[in-house]
């Protein structure tokens, strides 16, 4: 079965098409889009799209996230079409579609930057999708996806799960890396400071004025210490309390999960979330005004079995999910 006009698919309300019909087509049969759901050239338009940003130069220790949005769409096969936990059909009641890659400069950090500020801005504008979900990719590419969720919605709180800051001034001289796009975001007003939250953070820091200087640029932190004592409501509730009704970005850098849950990923630092404890957390997204999300730093080189790959893919579908009910 090549042609993806007759490719047997579970349909939604309104003509909405739906991902591959698993109990006709076995799932690892066909292209690998994220959960099997069309390429928005099949569904002719998308409410929310699916963005794979295959890029890691603005790394600063290990390499291969490039391969993280087919390694995740790879992942995500088995994910099916309704979610009990939330109660919503998410690819039934919007219709999402997957947009392919962004063909970024693996030479060039600012040429790459441009580039996918471009295409995420022609997506949100150009081709009329209302939310978009970015597979990831290192770190950097949060900084051009904020610019272009900006210029439709203004300044977002930003909710960064992720075991680091990313707040840092430079590596190297490089002003822009994975480390540093939440510091160049709120330098250049594209986020709301009154509302943005990192959570998961953990780990040994350069030295104090790194949590100085992060409260300066407008982010509160709920340490993975805290994740004990707090549980999975208190997480929620600090969460919501901080954001309120402003539009909200989530970044997910899948290194915010323990190393145990997460072994794929570029600098992995012991002590964090476990799966069940970020997706519960992720669910509560249908309360916010969610606007848009990436996942990001998944680099299958150093994954075994799609251990970090099914939990980013399951990141996503409850991401998606959160997108089909949230606030509008």
């Amino acid at each position: 079965m090549t042609d993806p006009e007759a490719t047997p698919r579970i349909t939604g309300e309104g003509g909405i098409i739906g991902p591959v019909d698993a109990s006709r087509v076995p799932r690892w049969v066909g292209e690998a889009t994220f959960a099997r759901l069309p390429r928005i050239s099949e569904a002719g338009q998308a409410d929310v799209a699916i963005l794979g940003v295959p890029f890691d130069t603005g790394v600063s220790y290990r390499p291969g996230a490039r391969f993280g949005p087919g390694h995740i769409r790879e992942s995500s096969r088995l994910l099916r079409p309704y979610n009990p936990a939330v109660g919503v059909h998410p690819f039934g009641v919007r219709q999402v579609a997957d947009a392919g890659d962004v063909a970024v400069n693996p030479f060039s950090i600012a040429d790459a930057i441009a580039t996918i500020q471009g295409a995420a801005g022609e997506l949100l504008t150009g081709a009329g999708v209302k939310r978009l979900l970015a597979l990831g990719g290192d770190h950097t590419i949060a900084l051009p996806l904020l610019r272009a969720v900006h210029a439709v919605h203004g300044p977002v709180a930003v909710v960064h799960f992720d075991a680091h800051l990313d707040t840092w001034d430079t590596y190297f001289g490089a002003a822009y890396t994975h480390g540093t796009p939440f510091r160049r975001a709120s330098e250049e007003g594209i986020i709301d400071k009154t509302g943005c939250l990192h959570v998961g953070i953990r780990g040994p820091l350069y030295g104090e004025a790194d949590l100085t200087d992060d409260s300066a640029l407008g982010f509160r932190v709920l340490p993975a210490t805290d994740v004990e004592h707090l549980g999975t409501p208190g997480m929620i509730e600090a969460i919501a309390r901080r954001v309120g009704d402003r539009p909200v970005y989530v970044s997910v850098d899948i290194d915010v999960l323990d190393p145990a849950f997460a072994p794929g990923t570029g600098t992995p630092e012991a002590g964090g979330l476990t799966s069940r404890e970020l997706l519960a957390v992720l669910r509560s997204c249908k309360d916010l005004n969610l606007v848009g999300a990436d996942i990001v730093e998944v680099a299958p080189p150093y994954d075994h079995a799609q251990v970090t790959g099914i939990a980013a893919a399951h990141v996503g579908y409850e991401l998606l999910s959160a997108l089909a009910l949230g606030k509008r």
